[in-house]
């Protein structure tokens, strides 16, 4: 079964963060990858840019609706994300649970839906 480890977290603190803190984190994330890999679990993941950046597309009567930023205002936005494959939700959540973004945000495991093309 494939999850998805959605990395959430408060953007307005991690401003906060002086860049050689920052550095040092950097690492953490790194080990973690690399424990995916060698253990056969990891498909994919990257570090998103900060809500600012994105763009909001919508369809509304037929016509797309374009705005500039994230669709909801929340106190932890998204900001990255792991694909994994998993043997079991138990699995996924342990493997979240080692996730340096635990430490002082949220990690969302979700499973993903098995394309099904006719």
């Amino acid at each position: 079964m494939q999850y998805l480890l959605m990395i959430y977290g408060d953007e307005t603190e991690a401003a906060k963060i002086p860049p050689e803190q920052i550095k040092t984190m950097m690492p953490a994330y790194a080990t973690y990858t690399e424990a995916m890999k060698q253990a056969g679990v990891w498909l994919g993941g990257d570090r998103l840019r900060p809500t600012n950046a994105s763009t909001t597309v919508r369809v509304r009567d037929d016509k797309p609706q374009v705005l500039d930023g994230p669709y909801a205002d929340t106190k932890e936005q998204l900001a990255g994300y792991y694909k994994i494959e998993a043997a079991d939700l138990d699995a996924a959540i342990a493997w979240a649970a080692r996730c340096p973004g635990a430490r002082n945000g949220t990690i969302e495991v979700r499973p993903v839906w098995e394309m099904q093309v006719a």
